[in-house]
């Protein structure tokens, strides 16, 4: 028997009556009807007991007559089956799309009260998230298409709950703060206001399958904008049941699209609906190539070949070693923030620092998902490149570099050991590896190398090649060292100092890249007034004449 319940979208005008939101809300009751919006039973998703995904168009859930059967990344099992919209079926979100003006569902002089339904609707979903019954929902959720161990999941949870508070209140209305300034004679002044861009459409990959879409989403509706929705299709389960909290919460069900879709068909949505915007996070090649397809209307966070530099000062070896496997191996190096080089001075390098690395990554097992399967590469993809690598002159493998073993997780995804690789900083330079070198590997695997404290620059040049800028750390707490890295490179989101790492895009601070003009941000009033509106001037000029005026001369 499926679990399933028909999805009754509560809009702001009418919600369930005698719910208290901050009281003694129970969610303890009855199996998956105790979470008033979940249409899935997450410890029961399994062959026998396939989940669905839905689309959402125009106000109503809806399914397909095409369905793609995903495998559980964990044992091969058909076990979730997604509606998908073919080439044939996308009228409907165009239709949809083409309905929304370009000034917005709301704007400062349009339906100003939405700023203060969506601050309302934000304190309520993000009091959802709180509730310990709904945490463990979307954490154990995420686990299930997207395995990484419960409290890397649960971060995801946390940072959309802190985010939805951030935003509740007055705070949305205060995303569209407008300045005046004194004009030129009386009665002149001019103002500047935050403007919607209407119709929007948001893409967003597997790797956070809550936390992307959620807070860009939101970002997008707070602005005024009505967006399409694709989430990846291995994934989109987890962010169709928010889009029901949402709806729970008092989200017009209207106000969103959601859609599942192959890359084609999304590609020809976008062609034929037009959006004024439209935000990407994913890899640069498709990146680059809807850059070109909407003629440059779009913002990206797209993948980034992230690096760390070690400085001079060694201290602190066992928390540094800590941090430099996280960032390389949690959630199975599967983050755009991975620490994917790591640049050692030569005093780290006399250190066990990279043995320390290695225990560290060897903790790392299946049963905990604190290493799991690899969504977008192979294991022979893996350790074909890791083969290629070895070829270089002087270069070695550290740690890793093997299958997993024991494990039923399906050939059409990547099982390895976390892995690093040692490649001569000379021979990364070389124009002939350098491309080789800082291919992006979106799994448990990064490239180690070294530096002595005359080839400073070498190592600025190797970071300043970098085509993708997204993530960095610099590791001292050496002011002039700090100065002189900081001062030479671009990343987008760095941190600097002793605790540095490269991963980490919680709520209270940017995180995008830096140095494209396309780049986009994430998770703070800035990003989202960066991403989701632009600026319009209204010049207020009402007079009055001056007495006596007449006609002046042509110019």
């Amino acid at each position: 028997m499926y679990r399933f319940v028909v999805c009754r979208g509560v809009t702001a005008k009418a919600r369930p009556k005698g719910l208290s939101w901050f009281g003694s809300f129970n969610l303890s009751s009855r199996s998956i009807h105790s979470i008033p919006f979940a249409t899935v039973d997450v410890e029961e998703i399994s062959g026998s007991q396939p989940a669905e995904v839905h689309n959402l168009v125009q106000g109503k859930w809806k399914g397909s007559s095409s369905w793609n059967t995903l495998l559980d990344p964990l044992n091969g099992e058909p076990f979730i089956k997604v509606a998908e919209v073919d080439e044939a079926g996308i009228q409907p979100y165009v239709e949809s799309l083409s309905k929304c003006p370009k000034h917005g569902l709301h704007n400062p002089f349009k339906e100003p009260e939405r700023y203060l339904l969506f601050g309302d609707i934000s304190a309520k979903a993000g009091h959802m998230l709180s509730l310990p019954k709904v945490s463990d929902f979307f954490t154990r959720l995420i686990q299930r298409v997207a395995p990484k161990s419960y409290q890397q999941a649960l971060g995801e949870v946390q940072v959309t709950q802190k985010f939805l508070e951030n935003f509740s209140g007055d705070q949305v209305r205060f995303l569209a703060r407008s300045f005046g300034i004194p004009g030129n004679h009386l009665g002149q002044q001019s103002h500047g206001f935050r403007w919607p861009y209407g119709p929007v459409a948001i893409i967003t990959p597997f790797n956070f399958p809550l936390e992307i879409p959620a807070l860009q989403l939101m970002g997008a509706l707070y602005m005024g904008n009505k967006p399409i929705l694709k989430v990846d299709s291995k994934v989109s389960i987890v962010m169709e049941q928010m889009m029901r909290l949402l709806h729970y919460c008092g989200l017009p069900v209207d106000d969103v699209d959601f859609i599942n879709s192959d890359g084609k068909t999304m590609n020809k949505i976008l062609l034929e609906a037009n959006p004024r915007m439209t935000l990407f996070t994913g890899s640069s090649r498709v990146a680059d190539k809807l850059a070109v397809d909407l003629k440059g209307r779009i913002k990206l966070e797209d993948a980034g070949f992230d690096w760390k530099i070690l400085g001079p000062d060694v201290q602190e070896e066992d928390y540094v070693a800590w941090v430099c496997d996280q960032d390389a191996y949690a959630c199975s190096g599967q983050k755009c923030s991975a620490q994917s080089m790591l640049f050692m001075h030569e005093n780290w390098s006399r250190t066990s620092l990279v043995s320390k690395i290695r225990d560290l990554a060897e903790r790392r097992n299946l049963e905990d998902l604190t290493i799991g399967p690899v969504l977008t590469f192979t294991t022979e993809a893996m350790l074909e490149h890791m083969s290629k690598l070895l070829q270089i002159p002087g270069s070695k493998l550290l740690f890793g570099g093997e299958p997993l073993k024991n494990h039923s997780i399906p050939p059409i995804y990547g099982a390895i050991k976390p892995t690093a690789i040692y490649v001569p900083l000379e021979e990364i330079l070389k124009k002939n590896t350098y491309e080789l070198v800082t291919r992006e590997i979106f799994g448990p695997f990064q490239i180690v190398t070294d530096y002595k404290r005359d080839q400073l620059p070498m190592v600025l040049d190797a970071v300043e090649r970098m085509h993708a800028h997204l993530t960095a750390a610099v590791v001292s707490n050496d002011p002039l060292f700090l100065q002189e890295v900081i001062g030479n490179t671009v990343n987008g989101t760095t941190y600097a100092g002793l605790r540095a790492r490269t991963t980490g895009a919680p709520q209270n601070h940017w995180f995008g890249p830096a140095g494209d003009p396309r780049g986009a941000g994430i998770g703070t009033p800035e990003a989202i007034k960066l991403v989701w509106s632009c600026h319009r001037e209204i010049i207020y000029d009402v007079g009055p004449l001056p007495r006596h005026w007449e006609i002046p001369p042509s110019t």
